[in-house]
């Protein structure tokens, strides 16, 4: 399984980014494998609008079927859902603390977007 965590850095021992469409990178970690690879997220970081679809867009082009962030505004969430991907918000520490912690599965799986849309774009 494919799993994309938001990151504020390139590597497994980078903080979680808690916001999701305007996360600096997503990491994508092959959780049975191991294998990885950061991905910027440059083109969102200052969109005026829609940032977390777009990045939801591209979680979908990346092969994920989970992410995980900290929070999920409601335009993201749906885009997500939509195109079959799990949300598991609240996550905290490093990627490799929030990857173990869904190995674990200490994270919940949102069954709704866990903040207002537009959450972290100032």
């Amino acid at each position: 399984m494919k799993v994309a965590v938001t990151s504020l850095g390139e590597s497994l021992e980078s903080p979680v980014d808690r916001r999701f469409g305007r996360a600096r990178f997503l990491i994508l970690i092959d959780a049975d494998s191991g294998q990885w690879s950061a991905h910027g997220n440059e083109q969102n970081l200052e969109a005026a609008q829609g940032a977390g679809i777009q990045s939801a867009q591209r979680v979908a082009e990346l092969g994920a079927e989970a992410v995980i962030t900290g929070h999920c505004g409601p335009k993201a969430f749906a885009t997500l859902t939509a195109a079959g991907i799990a949300v598991y918000p609240e996550a905290e520490g490093t990627v490799q603390d929030a990857l173990d912690a869904f190995r674990t599965g200490s994270l919940e799986k949102a069954d709704a977007a866990d903040v207002a849309s537009g959450f972290g774009s100032v």
